[in-house]
């Protein structure tokens, strides 16, 4: 009987872990209804700032303050589907759906 409560806790520490995860439960669940794949940006931001620093402090600064003038998306896309509205993640969760987003999609060391 012992172990059941054991289970329990570990049940509600992989649920609860599972749920924190910001990149796919607020970027990725968002950016599924857009035409362009959250890929499609990752490369954008890579082009114009090209080293992980730099993208990731572009990528803070846009999520937190998003403005026409730092957005990588085209004109169009815009217009069609409007600019985002800024994060509510809180600094701790925005940083790491921002670490998991470069993750997933760096080249570098992947390429031979």
């Amino acid at each position: 009987m012992k172990r059941l409560p054991l289970l329990m806790l570990l049940a509600a520490v992989i649920l609860t872990a599972a749920q924190r995860d910001p990149y796919r439960n607020d970027c990725v669940r968002c950016h599924r209804k857009l035409p362009v794949t959250l890929d499609k940006f990752f490369f954008n931001y890579l082009l114009k700032y090209s080293s992980e620093r730099e993208v990731k402090a572009a990528l803070y600064s846009f999520l937190r303050h998003p403005t026409k003038k730092k957005a990588l998306a085209s004109e169009e896309l815009i217009r069609q589907y409007g600019l985002m509205p800024p994060s509510r993640l809180s600094d701790t969760d925005l940083r790491r759906a921002i670490d998991t987003y470069w993750e997933t999609y760096k080249v570098f060391g992947k390429i031979k």
